[in-house]
């Protein structure tokens, strides 16, 4: 097997006397969409922010791309090519799809670009920018002020924005939250395209996105993984229908 771009080992995380993580250890292997599901307040916001160093654990280790970072912050991590997506990623409403992207790029690569500046007059970023629009299906929205893009294609935007960043591993946090049927299903199919390019570790609800997408899924239950599988095999499992999925296998 691969040496996983992530490994989590033996992390605890505890709030007052709440313990939210708990002894908790997952592999994220090259080229994956790993999918991490739970039922709310299973531990799995909790799990994400520590991946992307916006908290520290109280014990175990967070190995990326070969490198401890259990104690690097997000932004360290970030440099590293550890992308999130859809939580922390805000998009400027009064700028074009193209400018916001633009400035990823910019921010990446250390341009000269100005940050008022017309994403236009800088022919390197905005071709970059758009290259990253057309991996989301929003090129032809390019000239479009953010705050005009449907709230799909704001989640879209953002993950342009996080692909501009050349990320080693993206970490998108239930980006179908509050779509229509429609927009998930276009948002299904860009990370269909997207899958394998690098690993991806996805949180979400969306029981038919999850099973549609993921190489291997894990369920968190009470901050503890319950069981790492493929999508088949978890979904059929009696102790995933029992604490978790219900209905959704019907």
């Amino acid at each position: 097997m691969a040496e996983p771009v992530l490994s989590l080992r033996g992390l605890r995380k505890n709030f007052g006397g709440l313990r939210v993580t708990d002894d908790l250890s997952l592999d994220v292997l090259p080229g994956e969409l790993h999918a991490l599901i739970g039922p709310n307040g299973a531990g799995k916001t909790t799990l994400i922010n520590q991946i992307s160093g916006l908290i520290t654990p109280d014990a175990g280790r967070i190995v990326f791309c070969g490198q401890d970072v259990t104690a690097t912050a997000a932004a360290g991590r970030a440099r590293l090519g550890l992308a999130r997506s859809f939580q922390i990623t805000a998009t400027l409403p009064h700028f074009s799809a193209l400018e916001n992207v633009a400035l990823a790029v910019q921010a990446r690569s250390g341009s000269s670009y100005r940050f008022f500046a017309d994403a236009s007059r800088e022919e390197d970023l905005s071709a970059e920018a758009m290259r990253a629009l057309q991996d989301v299906g929003l090129a032809h929205r390019a000239d479009k002020l953010a705050s005009e893009l449907s709230h799909g294609e704001r989640r879209a935007l953002e993950l342009a924005i996080a692909l501009a960043m050349e990320p080693k591993l993206l970490v998108l946090d239930e980006p179908m939250a509050g779509t229509g049927r429609e927009e998930s299903a276009r948002l299904v199919d860009v990370l269909q395209r997207l899958k394998g390019r690098f690993p991806i570790v996805l949180v979400e609800h969306d029981m038919q996105a999850v099973f549609a997408l993921a190489d291997r899924v894990s369920v968190l239950i009470y901050g503890r993984i319950l069981m790492t599988g493929a999508p088949d095999v978890v979904r059929s499992d009696p102790k995933v229908i029992a604490a978790y999925l219900g209905d959704e296998t019907a």
